[in-house]
């Protein structure tokens, strides 16, 4: 026996499988949806209304900068100009047609996002094939040495190869009569248990566009053989919201360099181009709009909201809690970008050139929320992919069983409990443990950070998987 055999079974699905596993999930998901669409009118899906805004004062002739939606909210439009052009389909629907369209969206990109994150797992079951190396495929094989699309976050391959065929021994089929059930049920369960993350329950409270954009970077890194050029979705979601920019540090750094990939250099020309045309075309169409934006709007970070609230669980948001002096404050945040990002992109460029390119693209998310002055909660949408490159395949219990903790850490509103702690003034635990948990989220990012650019290799290494 070489270790090069792999033992297989086809894998043969009722019709029905797939049509089940939707309607759970939509079963599952519809207390969540039907609260939020439920709530009051001025409560309801609030960023949804600022897109919006963003599209009718474009259709009205007005500033976009200058609009604000009705009261009591009375949010400005934050996103750079080209956002508010692509928000005018939206403006022209009915608010209660734009609610349910949008929430629509949310959980499709929120499946595409599944499907990429844990596909070195859902790709075994959908061959039936428990081996190293093997995949569905409309799934990127694990290993298969495509840009950004194999990598072994469960499978290995290159420098850091471990695995079956590496370990030379035979994989077992997913065999019996149940086999064809395992891929739609465990995607559906996947999906309901990332439905029910804090960031992604967030996405449906306010009508967020952040596990689109999520979506849009993820597939750009690891679509197997994408239709598009590769670097034109981060292209997009840069131009849109300006943190998907983090990718195209991530692009560079692992196209240029030592072992750089050519096709990460064309990705990274490419979604540059796309960025800056679409920055510039705002300037041919509403120059006005594109110039009040990148010359004021931009500059006045508390058209975001309160930079000390709860919400902001950036780096910056936590330091501003501590409310020291405005200088310290700022040089302190310098400094932490700088390490935190030093060593975040360091290790994203060595988890690609090592072949596990989701645990890459999950570190480069991180460093969208980390680094960025302003994260609200619903930024940590990145944590979908985090989990999907901790649990790799699914083969390594202890790798489970950390992203089980790391899901349940993420599903518990942990800054809301510090504040509670904060309001009930007990001496020295409030002021010191609650500052701790308030900042829970944004201190479990770095925790995270740590998990995969330091843990993960480690464990990558210990693990030998029998099967």
């Amino acid at each position: 026996m070489t270790g090069e055999a792999t033992a297989t079974t086809t894998v043969r699905r009722p019709p029905w499988v797939w049509p089940l596993a939707l309607l759970f999930v939509a079963a599952a998901a519809a207390p969540l949806v039907l609260y939020w669409l439920g709530n009051v009118d001025d409560q309801r899906l609030v960023d949804l209304d600022v897109y919006r805004t963003g599209g009718q004062a474009l259709l009205e002739g007005r500033p976009v900068y200058d609009f604000v939606t009705p009261a009591p909210q009375l949010l400005p439009f934050t996103y750079p100009p080209v956002a508010a052009m692509l928000a005018v389909p939206l403006a022209m629907m009915s608010w209660p047609v734009a609610q349910w369209v949008w929430t629509a969206g949310i959980f499709v990109t929120l499946a595409v996002t599944v499907a990429y994150a844990f596909r070195a797992a859902l790709g075994r079951l959908a061959t039936g094939r428990a081996a190293a190396g093997l995949a569905a495929p409309g799934l990127a094989a694990p290993g298969s040495g495509v840009p950004g699309g194999g990598g072994p976050d469960g499978a290995a391959s290159g420098r850091g190869a471990q695995g079956g065929a590496a370990s030379g021994r035979t994989a077992a089929p997913t065999e019996g009569r149940w086999g064809g059930l395992w891929l739609p049920a465990v995607f559906a369960v996947l999906m309901v248990a990332c439905t029910y993350l804090m960031p992604i329950r967030d996405q449906v409270r306010f009508g967020q566009v952040d596990i689109l954009l999520v979506a849009l970077c993820l597939a750009d890194c690891v679509a197997r053989r994408p239709v598009w050029p590769r670097g034109l979705l981060i292209g997009l979601a840069t131009a849109v919201k300006l943190t998907p920019g983090v990718f195209l540090i991530y692009l560079l750094i692992t196209g240029f360099g030592p072992d750089g990939r050519p096709e990460q250099r064309r990705a990274f020309f490419m979604a540059a181009f796309t960025a800056a045309l679409l920055t510039l075309l705002p300037f041919l169409v509403i120059p006005s709009d594109a110039a009040d934006f990148w010359f004021h709007a931009l500059l006045d970070p508390e058209r975001l909201g309160a930079n000390a609230a709860t919400t902001n669980q950036s780096m910056r948001g936590m330091l501003i809690r501590l409310y020291l002096p405005d200088a310290p404050t700022s040089l302190l945040w310098l400094v932490l970008v700088a390490a935190v990002g030093w060593y975040g992109f360091r290790h994203a460029r060595r988890a690609f050139l090592d072949g596990h390119a989701m645990t890459g693209v999950a570190l480069t998310g991180l460093m969208a929320v980390l680094l960025s002055p302003v994260a609200w909660i619903h930024h940590l949408a990145w944590v979908v992919v985090v989990l999907g490159a901790l649990a790799g395949d699914g083969r390594d219990p202890v790798r489970v069983r950390v992203a089980a903790g790391v899901w349940l850490y993420y599903v518990v509103p942990v800054p809301w409990w510090g504040v509670a702690i904060k309001a009930a003034e007990i001496p020295v635990l409030s002021p010191v443990l609650g500052k701790i948990v308030q900042n829970g989220f944004g201190l479990g990012a770095l925790v995270l950070v740590w998990l995969l650019a330091s843990w993960l290799p480690r464990r990558r290494e210990t693990f030998r998987p029998l099967a």
